[in-house]
């Protein structure tokens, strides 16, 4: 891996890290999720049990990307450059997992409920 590339993916974890909660009062807990390069970032996402929230999904791959959970029976299709978000209800504690469709070796991670 070049400098470039290191320096580039860096820097799409340190935003995904810093940026990877919205919220206000009265609104659903937002975290972004970052296809990028065939994978996700950040490839663990922790969310609260028993409450409500939303996944607002980024790809930047050259290609589509597919979110998906069998665990959770979501999915969601996105062509390059688009934003879609997936309302969560709220869940047990417990790790629930998701991959890529189209980068299945790669694009993997996991929502940990806490």
């Amino acid at each position: 891996m070049n400098a470039v590339t290191c320096f580039s993916r860096t820097l799409v974890l340190l935003l995904c890290m810093s940026a990877a909660v919205s919220v206000s009062a009265g609104e659903t807990l937002t975290f972004k999720l970052i296809a990028k390069d065939g994978r996700f970032y950040p490839e663990t996402i922790e969310v609260p049990a028993g409450q409500r929230f939303r996944l607002e999904v980024t790809n930047q791959n050259a290609g589509p990307e597919e979110f998906e959970s069998l665990e959770l029976r979501k999915e969601l299709v996105l062509a390059p450059g688009v934003t879609r978000t997936i309302v969560f209800a709220p869940l047990k504690p417990g790790i629930y997992t998701f991959f890529g469709e189209f980068h299945k070796n790669t694009a993997k991670g996991r929502i940990v409920v806490k």
